[in-house]
């Protein structure tokens, strides 16, 4: 099933897999750091409005609309 960071719910990470968009979305998205192969944590997806991730040290809001078109993995992690 494709995931995409829209639907992810706070406290999940997942893996940047794809992209569907232009190349101007590709592009802001690559000034962003927000890549393929790139591991996004999402922080705050209340369903309406804004999008906040982490992205390495740093956040990112996202329109709602910016982050249905990008695709996630979804990642497992264990708590130890």
């Amino acid at each position: 099933m494709d995931e995409t960071l829209g639907f992810m719910n706070q406290g999940e990470s997942g893996v940047v897999r794809d992209i569907a968009g232009g190349v101007s979305l590709r592009e802001k998205l690559t000034a962003l750091g927000l890549v393929r192969g790139k591991v996004v944590h999402m922080v705050q997806n209340n369903g309406i409005g804004p999008v906040i991730v982490a992205l390495g040290e740093g956040r990112l809001a996202l329109g709602r609309g910016m982050a249905q078109r990008i695709f996630v993995d979804e990642i497992a992690f264990k708590e130890e």
